[in-house]
């Protein structure tokens, strides 16, 4: 007969659920939230040593936000039910991230853009290349995928990108694009790049006010450092 370590059979101080409900959700480890949404061990292992193992499979928390159900299913005791609820808690964070777009927030600074997209972009296990379109106030209108992969000028292409700017009567744009290293530090192609919409930007009178580069919370502004 098969046998789960279950939350509630552990003592009332190690249990995340009550550490939550008394301290916050802050003072929990990954592995405390894993263990909440996760609920079971399975018949040989603790639901703590499963968080464990399911952090440690993806290597970091960045990359099991991204991973796939059926990346999930390949670990023993992750099924159905526990992958879903895993999945739908990363969901969940990406769509707040985006619903802070809603209420038109106002870019007086670097920081300001880079807190839209942080929470998001940090997690991300590829190079995404996104533009946030502003009004003559410099508040978020709309904001947009414009490439996935290695930053380069195939794939951020100034006709594409300026399209949807204008569609959208944007008045300026900020580039951001996140680093999956987790080190902002610009790159060349990075640098080059910038460069080819800053001018393209100019000759349609759409002002080119930052490139934010993400890392692992941590950001780097082309504007900051000079390179705009």
């Amino acid at each position: 007969m098969s046998y789960q370590i279950l939350i509630k059979d552990l003592p009332v101080q190690e249990r995340p659920r009550e550490r939550l409900l008394q301290y916050g959700p802050e003072y929990l480890s990954n592995r405390e939230l894993l263990a909440i949404l996760l609920e079971t061990g399975t018949r040989n292992q603790s639901v703590f040593a499963l968080a464990d193992q399911l952090i440690a499979h993806f290597g970091s928390l960045r990359a099991l936000a991204c991973a796939t159900y059926e990346e999930m299913a390949e670990i023993k005791g992750i099924g159905p039910a526990k992958a879903a609820r895993v999945i739908a808690a990363f969901e969940l964070t990406k769509r707040l991230s985006n619903s802070s777009l809603e209420v038109r927030e106002v870019i007086r600074s670097p920081q300001d853009a880079a807190d839209i997209v942080m929470d998001e972009m940090s997690l991300l296990d590829r190079e995404h290349f996104v533009i946030l379109m502003l009004n003559t106030k410099h508040a978020v209108i709309a904001k947009k995928v414009v490439s996935i992969g290695h930053l380069n000028a195939s794939l951020v292409h100034p006709r594409e990108l300026f399209k949807d700017v204008i569609k959208k009567s944007s008045a300026a744009v900020i580039l951001v694009h996140n680093h999956p290293s987790g080190d902002p530090t610009p790159s060349e192609d990075d640098i080059r790049v910038t460069q080819r919409l800053c001018e393209a930007g100019r000759l349609l009178g759409i002002s080119v006010l930052d490139h934010i580069v993400i890392g692992d919370k941590s950001y780097v502004s082309f504007r900051e450092q000079g390179l705009i």
